[in-house]
């Protein structure tokens, strides 16, 4: 049915039966979002596959990863990279992580999300604390050395138009949870700042 001919009061939340708080009781841990954010080739998917690993295998949490080019292979497939399309891109994402979280999985999402209203859009869709912003603090520089994609010289090029750090702004994270310089330390230090942050704030 057409949604435009739907009427709205048909739409009702339904409670689950097996609640939020029962999982973490099952699960023997919170659940909530890890969002790191920053360039391309900041090493977000990198760190988020890693910091998942050491809670999978060492803290046996229940995981699960939201990468930006996996996502853009299916629920965003219809997405282009538009201003608007890009703040949609970012609330259908908060809005599955948000499920994910309420199925008591630890949700790590790894997505350059260049804008603040954006991330914060999606913080304000949790609880305080909930939400833990992770800065990936690359200078562009190293990120364009990296250049995993080529990208950046495609942007330099202008092959890619509208290109976050080169022809489209990256707006810093203004109070991040963390702040992981993965331009200077090795990936397993940066991974234990993130692990060390969940267990002095007894999330695991």
């Amino acid at each position: 049915m057409d949604k435009n001919s739907f009427d709205d009061k048909y739409i009702r939340w339904h409670e689950p039966t097996v609640s939020r708080e029962m999982r973490h009781t099952k699960n023997k841990h919170q659940s909530f979002i890890l969002w790191f954010t920053g360039l391309s080739g900041a090493g977000k998917s990198t760190l988020a596959h890693r910091v998942e690993e050491i809670l999978f295998d060492t803290h046996h949490c229940n995981t699960f990863v939201l990468d930006g080019d996996n996502v853009r292979h299916g629920l965003c497939a219809d997405l282009g990279f538009s201003l608007d399309d890009r703040h949609e891109n970012i609330r259908r994402i908060g809005e599955m992580s948000k499920l994910f979280m309420q199925a008591g999985v630890i949700t790590l999402t790894a997505f350059i999300s260049p804008f603040r209203k954006d991330r914060d859009t999606v913080r304000s869709m949790v609880d305080q604390g909930e939400f833990i912003e992770i800065y990936c603090n690359t200078p562009l520089s190293v990120c364009e050395e990296r250049d995993v994609k080529g990208l950046y010289q495609k942007a330099r090029n202008g092959t890619v138009r509208e290109f976050t750090g080169i022809s489209s702004p990256y707006e810093k994270p203004l109070n991040p949870e963390i702040i992981v310089p993965t331009g200077e330390l090795s990936l397993d230090d940066c991974a234990i700042l993130v692990v060390d942050y969940l267990q002095k704030h007894s999330k695991i």
